[in-house]
């Protein structure tokens, strides 16, 4: 694991917009904190050694088996998982499509299988974010479908996927591949990120090899119920997705109009930006000293530059915000 992902608010002592984490901080858990209030009394007990009941309800709402689910500590436990699973399977070449997650990379090499810069001949796995981190591209249902056909194995991590209107391949698309390992997010879903909860949706070859990796009683009771309440009440982070897009076009408009930076074009909330002048390490200080605002410094991606940074869209009233603040950093 490397150091410097984003939302590391904990390393600073007064931030008070936060843009380094992909996850909308203005949504309203209140409803699932009043639930977990209720449920506390369940850290007295051990948890499901796997948590089968709430596979079963993801499933059902998917319309596949409950076998071909199996949830987890988040959607990096879910990562390193695939990559054990993989190995057991005799799958050692793996590409990883870049610049992504660095955990990709890291749960490979942790299960000893060989990370290609370039796919080839030999490839068995290829590994898609999508929508991508850092970028915020997306590639439709369709695509990510003539990608599977080329390899024995198309691990695809969707954690994003609430947060864009491109069509992305269902759960049941997934496991009718038979050979697409699915990664989800209640985790940026619902915007509790310290709660960890996310869950793999797989063919029954790929999820028996994946069971065989599970530590026992991965997923905590409270993640559990959390699980469980978020599908039972449509629970999402945002009400209004289509509005929270518009509102990160209108960001990524007024960032990429400031001289000095260029914005790629994206299909998610957040977005990844470069500088012309000065680097991103640079700008993150300044903007936590100056006007405690929190970027997310991207030059530790694989293929990226120390001046690129990441933002994710929050309120329009922050969002002007760090769009004065850069531009004030520039002319300075």
């Amino acid at each position: 694991m490397i150091t410097g992902h984003g939302d590391d608010i904990y390393s600073y002592d007064d931030i008070r917009i936060n843009f380094s984490s992909n996850i909308y901080s203005h949504a309203d858990i209140t409803p699932l904190v009043e639930h977990l209030r209720g449920e506390m009394a369940k850290i007295c007990n051990y948890p499901e050694p796997e948590a089968l009941t709430l596979e079963a309800k993801i499933a059902a709402e998917e319309g596949i088996d409950a076998e071909c689910v199996i949830v987890t500590n988040g959607a990096t436990e879910a990562i390193y998982l695939a990559a054990e699973a993989c190995r057991n399977l005799g799958l050692s070449h793996h590409h990883i499509i870049q610049p992504t997650f660095s955990e990709y990379a890291d749960a490979c090499r942790n299960a000893g299988l060989i990370v290609q810069d370039e796919a080839d001949y030999v490839t068995n796995v290829v590994w898609i974010c999508n929508p991508n981190n850092p970028t915020g591209e997306a590639v439709d249902a369709s695509g990510t479908m003539l990608l599977a056909r080329e390899y024995q194995a198309l691990i695809i991590d969707q954690s994003y996927e609430y947060f864009t209107s491109i069509k992305m391949m269902t759960a049941r698309e997934a496991v009718d591949a038979g050979n697409i390992l699915q990664i989800h997010s209640m985790t940026k879903t619902c915007a509790i990120p310290g709660l960890r909860l996310g869950y793999i949706v797989t063919s029954c070859r790929f999820a028996d090899a994946i069971r065989k990796c599970i530590r026992p009683w991965s997923v905590n009771a409270l993640a559990i119920s959390a699980g469980h309440f978020i599908l039972d009440n449509g629970f999402k982070a945002v009400t209004n997705p289509c509005n929270y897009l518009a509102e990160a076009r209108r960001l990524r408009d007024g960032l990429n109009a400031i001289e000095g930076i260029s914005v790629m074009t994206t299909d998610t909330n957040f977005m990844l930006c470069e500088l012309s002048v000065g680097t991103a390490a640079q700008l993150k200080q300044w903007l936590a000293r100056e006007h405690h605002i929190l970027i997310r410094d991207a030059s530790n991606f694989p293929t990226l530059t120390p001046r690129h940074f990441r933002v994710a869209a929050q309120s329009k009233e922050e969002n002007d915000s760090l769009i004065h603040a850069i531009r004030q950093w520039i002319e300075e």
